[in-house]
């Protein structure tokens, strides 16, 4: 249904802006009539979305404040609250600009007569298709606010174990810059001085030396601009190949062999696998749309493969272990407890169980490999400048000694 932006003349004689959702025109501004609101000016509008680049980053660091949100409106409507006045109040509450307006237009939605559900998917970037798929079950079984409140524990969860990851790769990150900006420094900066002090006596630079020299060379002259072009071009066109199918699927494979981060992707593919497919039942979702939900967000193509044909042996009839199993994603012994849960009813209190154990087990790995890495990165930083100081001082210990 089109929206329309409306500015309008309240009772109180004072102008008024926002925006109102109707079938045409005539239907906006008769529904703002019907509100005591006198039109002045109606313009369609058109939802936008907002799909990568600054917009995606953005879209991720308001995922605290969607998180909030929900727990607010499931607590105001367990209070009896009604939806649109529970929006209303949350209108004003939200800080983030853009939230806040589309909080107003879904809320002048379903007013209209649409869904909660159904208002939600023009802003997909804030609401993903978990979060859709539990509303619209809540909706249909009149349990919204359980839903909200389960959407808004499982997103803070899954944000938890994300923020746990970013944060043990801060300082190894920080520590990786530091180092690359010290050796760009010195090979640009000192070296060249060194040795045009050297080169003035006519003797020759030691070849370690040399080589250096050759790489500030190229990192001043015009040469580091067709390397940095070359790099730029191959990066575009990787990216390109990696949004295809076969790129996209090549990527996951290569990324689950891995020798150390590919245990700890695993885990947490199928971590978050768990988790939305337990949280999903508990809503009250059928087992195949689960599934359905559950393959568009698990972020590895070879999981949702995985995914998909478990949904299709859940329609005809056979188990969803089996091709979990073959996946190479899921370790047998998990599969195994999959079918467990599957055979004994229990799957949705298993899927719980492996998710809450494959999430501590997840945050033992991220530490020692935090703690792993750091050391790692201080060796490689020593050696680097131990390199460049001693490509420094042999030249200068050679003429000091009379053999330049």
């Amino acid at each position: 249904m089109p929206r329309y932006s409306y500015i309008a003349i309240d009772q109180k004689h004072k102008s008024t802006k926002g925006t109102v959702t109707a079938e045409s025109p005539y239907a906006a501004r008769k529904h703002l009539r019907s509100k005591g609101l006198h039109p002045t000016d109606i313009r369609e509008i058109r939802a936008t979305r907002e799909g990568g680049g600054l917009a995606r980053i953005f879209s991720k660091s308001s995922k605290n404040q969607v998180a909030e949100f929900t727990k607010q409106l499931a607590t105001m409507l367990r209070a009896g609250i009604k939806l649109t006045e529970a929006l209303g109040v949350l209108v004003q509450q939200v800080s983030d600009p853009r939230l806040r307006n589309i909080v107003n237009d879904v809320r002048d939605r379903v007013v209209t007569g649409e869904s909660f559900a159904d208002a939600l998917t023009e802003y997909d970037n804030y609401f993903d298709l978990v979060y859709i798929s539990m509303v619209r079950v809540g909706e249909v079984t009149g349990t919204l606010e359980e839903s909200l409140l389960n959407i808004a524990n499982f997103m803070e969860k899954r944000q938890r174990l994300e923020s746990k990851m970013v944060t043990a790769m801060v300082y190894p990150v920080i520590l990786l810059c530091f180092c690359i900006g010290a050796v760009i420094f010195l090979t640009i900066k000192v070296i060249p001085v060194i040795a045009t002090q050297i080169e003035k006596t006519g003797a020759q630079l030691p070849w370690i030396t040399q080589l250096l020299v050759n790489i500030s060379h190229i990192l001043t002259s015009w040469w580091v601009f067709v390397l940095l072009g070359a790099i730029a071009a191959v990066v575009a066109l990787v990216r390109m190949f990696l949004r295809t199918q076969r790129g996209a699927y090549l990527r996951d494979r290569f990324l689950l062999s891995l020798p150390v981060f590919g245990p700890l992707l695993k885990q947490r593919i199928v971590a978050r696998f768990a988790s939305t497919l337990s949280t999903l039942l508990s809503s009250g979702l059928s087992m195949a749309e689960s599934l359905k939900v559950v393959a568009q967000v698990t972020g590895n193509t070879i999981m949702n493969n995985a995914v998909r044909q478990a949904r299709d042996r859940i329609l005809s009839g056979a188990d969803i272990a089996t091709p979990l199993r073959d996946s190479g994603v899921i370790d047998p012994a998990i599969a195994h407890m999959v079918t467990v849960g599957e055979r004994s009813g229990e799957l949705e209190h298993m899927l719980k169980t492996i998710s809450e154990t494959l999430e501590s087990s997840t945050d033992v790995v991220i530490e020692r490999l935090s703690a792993a890495v750091e050391p790692v990165i201080i060796v490689i930083m020593a050696f680097l400048v131990g390199i460049i100081a001693y490509a420094m001082m042999l030249p200068i210990l050679r003429f000091s000694a009379g053999q330049m």
